[in-house]
């Protein structure tokens, strides 16, 4: 599953940075978005782009065109 296909409220694991560019994937890794960190989706914008998701206890904006290459596990079905 993509993090732009989680739901609101619901959580999941990092599995796998996709196809991402070297530069956006450190940017991610920096922040804390690392495979088998949990992440929460908070919101989405009212188009659906960008989507705030929590980190680590960090609060962080992520564009769906990131947010599609970001595999991930869900952990609780809402």
């Amino acid at each position: 599953m993509k993090l732009s296909e989680l739901k609101m409220g619901q959580s999941a694991d990092i599995v796998h940075l996709n196809a991402l560019p070297n530069d956006i994937r450190k940017k991610l890794m920096v922040m804390g978005m690392l495979p088998n960190t949990s992440v929460t989706l908070i919101r989405k914008a009212p188009l659906g782009d960008p989507l705030q998701v929590e980190v680590r206890g960090v609060s962080l904006a992520i564009r769906g065109k990131v947010a599609e290459e970001i595999e991930i596990e869900v952990t609780n079905e809402l």
